[in-house]
């Protein structure tokens, strides 16, 4: 982009937020370093500048990435000189909370931890939460089609979207923001934007979904032999009728150890020494009943899941312990900076028998490595990060990539879960993915989208 179009944009939009390449660079990126390689950014402060600052893009052929907290981690906001970058921080307006309905009406740039606060004065949540809940915005999350720990109950961002309004590559604005969860009106178009990481228009406002919450919860971090046994574990919490399961996350052995290692916790402080850990989360209608269902129930199915350790948290420091273990992923990048990480969908009964292959495939490729492995057990969404310091070769990579995601889309899972493709997934995209389904996603892009100006290169290149 000449530097000749910032006096235009700056009149064209003189609420916005503009910084030019300068300024950007002297400014944190977030995760990935490449967040900031554009020639500018622009911060609209409503829906009506987004679709001024893309009418103004798509006018002169220059390309537009939009960016939300930050926080992603496939490349899907990477930029370069030339772009410019459209920063939906400017809106960050919960606009409405309607506890009748069960609904809040939401600008993109709302942080999540936001809407949760905020729905939690009615007793309700988005049903949606990840370990990035303070920077993650919900726009990035329906682009990203984000899932999060209790995907398995309340499904992803797709399922907590029940419209949303988005401006499409020409400047107009599609609006479909409806409150309801029944509707039959031909073709939901509003799904062509979630998950498609802003290649066909940028989401500005959200109708999402919104549950009654427990009062209190419980949480747990349990010894198990495998995946398997922990299944059973969560089968039983599932078929409760008096407690709610609201989380269910898995630590293979590799990775519990690390974390313990690395958050400096004393041997014995939690039990650490198993196969795999479960961390359980259950809401009741106060904490002393949801420990006491916790305690109950995991004695009742002690021997038949094979438990081999456990300990129900007794206060609210104890509980953040145990999460710790299983949120504070910033400790792999510590022992491996830019260790190559991966996010894949597993069937569930597929999970041990999964691990196992790829940890003997991955020893094929190198004798050293030894893969950190955790996730969300019941709905099979597996993390996978490399024991090595990146980045690596692209031979090496797509060699790692192979071993991890053969055979997944056969068996009926994804080699992206919840991440995205962005760049880091594009060639993983064309290798992987149906073939078919590539030719309808280009061609969409094509009709929507003709002179590729949104945040071109990702997804279908």
């Amino acid at each position: 982009m000449p530097a000749t179009l910032l006096p235009s944009l700056r009149a064209l939009l003189p609420t916005a937020t503009i910084w030019d390449a300068a300024e950007l660079a002297a400014r944190d990126p977030g995760f990935d370093a490449r967040n900031f390689g554009a020639s500018a950014l622009v911060r609209p402060r409503n829906v009506e500048g987004v679709a001024g600052l893309v009418k103004f893009c798509a006018e002169r052929g220059v390309s537009l990435v939009p960016q939300g907290g930050r926080t992603g981690l496939a490349g899907g906001a990477a930029t370069s000189s030339g772009q410019i970058i459209c920063d939906l921080g400017g809106l960050a307006q919960i606009e409405e909370i309607d506890p009748f309905a069960r609904v809040a009406i939401v600008q993109a740039g709302v942080t999540l931890g936001a809407l949760q606060e905020a729905a939690a004065a009615h007793g309700l949540d988005p049903g949606i939460d990840l370990a990035a809940r303070g920077s993650a915005t919900i726009g990035g999350m329906v682009s990203t089609n984000a899932g999060g720990i209790m995907a398995f109950r309340n499904g992803t961002m797709r399922h907590r979207v029940l419209g949303l309004e988005a401006v499409l590559p020409d400047g107009r604005v599609f609006s479909d923001l409806t409150r309801v969860l029944k509707t039959s009106a031909g073709y939901d178009l509003k799904h062509l934007f979630i998950g498609a990481e802003g290649t066909l228009g940028i989401v500005t406002r959200v109708a999402v979904r919104l549950d009654p919450v427990a009062g209190a919860s419980a949480t747990a971090l349990v010894g198990v032999p495998d995946a398997a046994s922990a299944q059973r574990i969560v089968r039983h919490f599932l078929g409760s009728t008096s407690a709610r399961l609201s989380a269910a996350e898995i630590l293979w052995r590799n990775f519990a150890s690390l974390m313990q290692r690395g958050l400096g916790y004393a041997p014995g402080q939690l039990p650490l020494d198993a196969p795999c850990l479960l961390v359980l989360g259950l809401g009741a209608d106060s904490v002393e009943a949801a420990r006491q269902l916790l305690e109950d129930g995991l004695a009742a199915i002690w021997e038949e899941a094979g438990i081999l350790d456990g300990l129900v948290a007794n206060s609210e420091a104890q509980a953040a312990q145990m999460w710790r273990l299983r949120e504070e992923t910033v400790e792999i990048e510590r022992a491996h900076p830019m260790a190559p990480s991966f996010d894949v969908s597993v069937p569930g009964g597929a999970l041990d028998a999964y691990v196992a292959r790829i940890e003997a495939g991955l020893r094929r490729i190198d004798a050293a490595y030894a893969p950190y492995v955790y996730g969300h057990l019941a709905d099979g969404n597996l993390h996978i990060s490399i024991n090595c310091d990146g980045p690596l070769p692209h031979e090496r990579h797509a060699a790692i990539e192979d071993a991890l995601y053969e055979g997944l889309r056969e068996a009926g899972g994804s080699f992206s879960a919840e991440h995205g493709v962005g760049l880091e997934k594009r060639e993983a995209y064309e290798r992987h993915a149906d073939p078919v389904k590539r030719d309808l996603a280009k061609a969409i892009k094509a009709l929507i989208d003709p002179g590729n100006v949104m945040n071109p290169g990702k997804i279908v290149g």
